[in-house]
């Protein structure tokens, strides 16, 4: 069963078909403003199974995990995948020029995590992404979570699938199986070809694909990212595992519509998901922790004893996954907008990422994994 999103989405999908109907490109002009709704809309319903999607071969790659559907305004992040970044910047070709290891250390700076970064392997991503739609007219989209619509930059998530010798194949999964990228589970494993990618990445690493290539120009700190992601994974699929026995209870800000069931929480205790986007230490009101939803908005998790924030070691979390227990409180501002949040009083109410994860990060097959189950970024 299709379920629509509710209509305050409806509002983002009006302003991406206008976004659409004002482009000037040769393209977008064979789309009206109706066909662009038509298709948008089909992006907007909560399955996992989207459908058929006019393509346009080569010139729909952005790179080699991001490409373009015709007639939309908005790009598809390819889930499960992250290809290493092609040249855009005069600024990068320069940096380059100076040499492959000083461009390295330039890049990764004093950073304690690896950075992204262009090099000449994620122009061979971009390369091969081209070759594997050359030709392609039609594509299947489809999610990994019916829930899970957009990434943080506003992005459609999906699996792409292009037609070859009469059989659909997915592209993330090749494109590892192709070492163009690893098995990306920073946002979490994928819930419906898992076991695909754990045997693609195999397949690649043996053969010494791509970025597992000695002696090519790639990152060559996988085994720091691929440490670093798992730990992450762990922490969503242990929520995962929870939200299976407490559904209501449990909620993944990731969601559509986590706010909504926020709301419906109120007053009650609930167990939050989501990545720790900023920390605000007050010096004599509260401190909140953000988490983030996406681009423009965050969820607040406030603490009126600063030592219980420093105890939970939030304010060294940036941008991991944590887990927190709260019960879910209204509170107006003063331009009289309502906002929800948790209060924090006990460290203990706080889940952070630490290595003591290893049951998860060696268990093969998340709770509720198949090939097509909707259960489980």
């Amino acid at each position: 069963m299709l379920i629509p999103v509710p209509s305050r989405r409806l509002l983002f999908v009006a302003s991406l078909v206008a976004l659409a109907s004002c482009s000037t490109t040769e393209d977008s002009k064979r789309y009206t403003r109706n066909e662009a709704a038509a298709l948008l809309k089909r992006l907007e319903v909560v399955t996992l199974e989207l459908g058929e999607f006019p393509f346009d071969g080569p010139s729909a790659v952005i790179d080699g995990d991001t490409v373009r559907v015709k007639g939309l305004s908005a790009s598809l992040r390819l889930l499960a995948i992250d290809t290493e970044e092609t040249f855009k910047k005069d600024w990068e070709r320069q940096a380059f020029a100076a040499g492959w290891e000083a461009y390295k250390k330039k890049l990764r700076g004093s950073s304690p995590r690896p950075v992204k970064m262009a090099t000449p392997l994620g122009e061979d991503a971009k390369h091969y992404a081209e070759g594997f739609f050359e030709g392609v007219t039609q594509v299947r989209l489809e999610r990994d979570h019916p829930g899970e619509i957009r990434d943080f930059y506003g992005r459609y998530l999906a699996y792409i699938f292009a037609k070859k010798n009469g059989q659909w194949v997915n592209y993330n999964v090749e494109c590892v199986r192709a070492g163009m990228s690893p098995y990306f589970t920073k946002y979490g494993r994928s819930r419906r070809f898992h076991k695909d990618f754990v045997e693609a990445q195999k397949e690649a690493i043996e053969a010494k694909r791509g970025i597992w290539a000695p002696g090519k120009m790639h990152y060559d700190d996988y085994d720091e990212r691929l440490r670093w992601w798992a730990e992450r994974e762990a922490a969503i699929t242990r929520f995962e595992k929870e939200q299976q026995t407490h559904p209501e209870s449990h909620i993944a800000l990731t969601r559509w519509d986590a706010m909504l069931k926020l709301e419906q929480r109120l007053g009650q205790e609930a167990v939050i998901l989501g990545a720790v986007q900023d920390v605000r230490m007050g010096e004599s009101g509260p401190s909140v922790v953000k988490l983030s939803r996406n681009r423009s908005s965050s969820f607040d998790v406030v603490f009126f004893d600063k030592d219980v924030l420093l105890n939970t070691g939030l304010q060294f979390k940036r941008g991991e996954y944590v887990q927190v227990r709260g019960v879910v409180q209204k509170y107006r501002d003063a331009r009289g907008l309502d906002h929800l949040q948790v209060q924090v009083s006990l460290p203990g109410q706080v889940l952070a990422p630490s290595e003591q994860l290893e049951e998860l990060l060696t268990t093969d097959t998340p709770a509720g994994d198949s090939e097509k189950q909707d259960e489980g970024e």
